[in-house]
């Protein structure tokens, strides 16, 4: 059945732009040397317990991801979109963030760019930042233009990638 929101979905060039940046920032993390020599410097000691603090995070920030990515359901898509039927979630960890799925990731990125300890990590890390953020912005055009003011209030008690200090 075709969706009562069509129309409502992110194009095809905004999704591999999308994809694009978040590959990019992949391949920063990732990749075991870059070309740019001076990303493949140490910006931190190759010692166990950095790397046991650092597999912390990257386990709590998959944590975060995997219980948004749950408790979002059958509203969660991998493109921007609306789902036939989509509810506003405020519930869970979206109380606190409009955004857990990304800032979960984020979290987990940031994890491993300690893992690492090469600058390298930390330049991918922020280039998947502004990857979410970017997607994020084009999720809250289409939320706000779908629910409103009750998007706008939810917005105000919330924050977008990080919980709001009250």
């Amino acid at each position: 059945m075709p969706c009562a929101c069509a129309g409502t979905n992110e194009g095809t060039r905004r999704a591999s732009a999308s994809a694009l940046v978040l590959a990019a920032g992949a391949y920063l993390i990732f990749a075991p040397v870059v070309p740019f020599r001076p990303l493949n410097a140490r910006f931190l000691a190759d010692a166990r317990a950095i790397r046991a603090l650092a597999l912390g995070i990257v386990v709590a920030g998959l944590a975060i991801t995997v219980w948004a990515r749950r408790h979002l359901g059958q509203f969660w898509s991998a493109r921007v979109s609306l789902k036939e039927g989509h509810q506003l979630i405020k519930s869970g960890p979206y109380a606190w963030v409009r955004h857990p799925i990304y800032s979960g990731i984020f979290l987990a990125m940031l994890g491993t760019a300690l893992f690492v300890g090469e600058w390298r990590g930390l330049l991918g890390t922020a280039v998947f930042l502004v990857g979410h953020w970017l997607k994020a912005r084009r999720e809250e055009v289409l939320l706000a233009g779908q629910f409103g003011t009750a998007y706008e209030d939810y917005c105000q008690r919330t924050g977008s990638l990080l919980p709001r200090l009250r």
